[in-house]
Parts: structure tokens; sequence; C-alpha cells
């Protein structure tokens, strides 16, 4: 037990964008349930912070709320819910970083995010079967960027192992079939939305490898922006300025007299031992007198 949480310790005081985005959904977490908690010993009504941060299935409502796309991907509420996401992030995202930098991995987990956002909206939106309840639904948790992270490390390299308990070593590319394979028979269950976000996560995953493999990086456009902005708000290093003394007459003619000393002696070189005779420097010292 002092071995795991050891080794959390030191993964938290990496500091890498993997444990930031972990810390970033812990915080989400644990002030959403405080404000929850405050609101309810007080009687205080209408204090919902998951109310603007979760994603609408109502298209309506996304264009009045546009910034949850994003948000949602951010947002916990059940123990169990955040506890299995992120547990997923943290083993899966360190296998992915054998193979990808942590930018991939950050704007991975944006663009998987956006993508079970997509295929969530569309399903709510296309399929009879939702027209009842697509005004009153929304969508919460990280899962779909797990999901991208998950299938982009499977799928780019499939003979990884892991083990599992009671199974042993399996391939991280059968466990993630898997995987997607319960989420698509769970399409039509309580929590069909957040089922046919994974899907989407899934597939921008297996997307990403797929074109990563032909030389082409899915993140390279969303990184680019990413990097601009930062280097808006990133603090530049302050100008010197360095002010030269001008010569005074004294100071000039010692140091022409020094140079015409130098040209003197390459001359006499040449006279001895021929212009071949000359290092590169004295040539070039040669060179810049002539053009004086």
């Amino acid at each position: 037990m002092a071995g795991i949480l050891g080794n959390i310790e030191d993964f938290f005081r990496q500091k890498s964008l993997l444990s930031r985005l972990i810390i970033v959904n812990l915080l989400v977490f644990i002030l959403i349930r405080l404000l929850g908690a405050f609101a309810m010993l007080f009687n205080v009504e209408g204090l919902s912070v998951i109310r603007y941060l979760e994603l609408p299935a109502a298209l309506p409502q996304i264009l009045r709320e546009p910034w949850t796309v994003i948000s949602y991907m951010f947002v916990h509420y059940d123990f169990w819910h955040i506890l299995f996401n992120l547990l997923w992030l943290y083993w899966f995202g360190q296998i992915f970083l054998r193979f990808f930098n942590p930018k991939q991995l950050f704007a991975i987990y944006i663009l998987g995010g956006i993508s079970g956002a997509l295929f969530y909206v569309l399903s709510y939106n296309i399929f009879p079967y939702f027209n009842n309840v697509v005004d009153s639904s929304y969508l919460i948790g990280a899962s779909a960027a797990v999901m991208a992270i998950v299938f982009a490390a499977s799928f780019y390299q499939k003979d990884f192992r892991i083990n599992l308990l009671f199974i042993g070593s399996i391939k991280i590319y059968y466990l993630a079939l898997a995987s997607l394979l319960l989420d698509m028979l769970a399409i039509t269950s309580s929590n069909a939305g957040g089922h046919i976000a994974h899907i989407g996560g899934a597939l921008f995953g297996i997307l990403y490898a797929y074109y990563f493999r032909k030389g082409k990086d899915l993140t390279a456009p969303l990184n680019k922006i990413i990097d601009q902005i930062v280097g808006i708000f990133k603090k530049k290093p302050p100008m010197r300025v360095t002010y030269k003394r001008r010569e005074d007459d004294y100071e000039y003619n010692a140091r022409k007299n020094k140079e015409n000393q130098e040209i003197d002696k390459i001359l006499d070189k040449i006279k001895k031992s021929g212009y071949d005779s000359l290092t590169k420097e004295e040539k070039q010292q040669l060179f810049d007198a002539g053009n004086k």
C-alpha cells in the first residue's frame, strides 16, 4: 500500500500535463460537491454549477451555451463515475505517453471529448428513439475524452500488453475492443448518452492512430492554436539595452596603432612564406583592413 501511495505521490509531483488533467477534474468535482452541500444546508435554490457546465442535447440550448462542448468533459458528480474515469486516464495516459508526447495527450483529450459530444448531440437529434428526452438530456464526464486516449494508444500499438487481475496478460487492443462492444450494446440503456459519447471518443482515437501511422498528426492544428494563445500570455524576458561609449582620441589612436602593427606582421609573413602560409583568421583580418 505504501508503495502505491508513493507512486501516486511521485506522479503528481511531476506536474505533467497528465497529472494536471487529473487534478483539474478532481478540483471541479470537489467544488461542485461542496457547493451542492452548501446549497442543501442553507436551503439555497438555484445554486447548481453543473447546470452551466453540462452539455445539453437540444441544439437551441447548445447555441446559447457553446462553452459546454468543452466544459462537460471536466465535470463529474458521482464518486464512482469520476473514480473509474480518472483511473482509466491515469493508466492509459501513461501507456499513451510511451508513444506520444504530453501535448498530443492533451489535444486528444479535448478533441476526443468534442467528438463524443458531436456523436451524442447528433444521435439525440437524429434518432426518433430519443425524441421524447432530447430537451431534458444532458451529458457530463471525461469518458469520451479518456476513450479517445485509450483507443489512440491501443490502435497505434496493438501488441502492447498489460496484466489484469484474474485474467493475466492481455493486449490493450482487445481490451479496447471489448469496451467498445459493451458501449454499442448499451446505446439504448438508461445511460444511452454516455455510451454514445464513448463511441465518438473511441472513433476519434482510432482515426488518430490511423493517420499518425501515415505521418499526419490530427492534433497539430489544435496544438498550434494553443501555443499561440500561451505565447500571448507568456512573460517575455526584458529587453537588454547596451550603450557603447564613444572612443576618445587617445583610445582611437591606440586601437589604430595596434591594428597597423598586426597588419605589418601579416605582410612580413607573406614576404617570408607567401600568402598561403596565412591562417584563415589572418586572411580575414587582411581582407577587412583592405576594405576600410
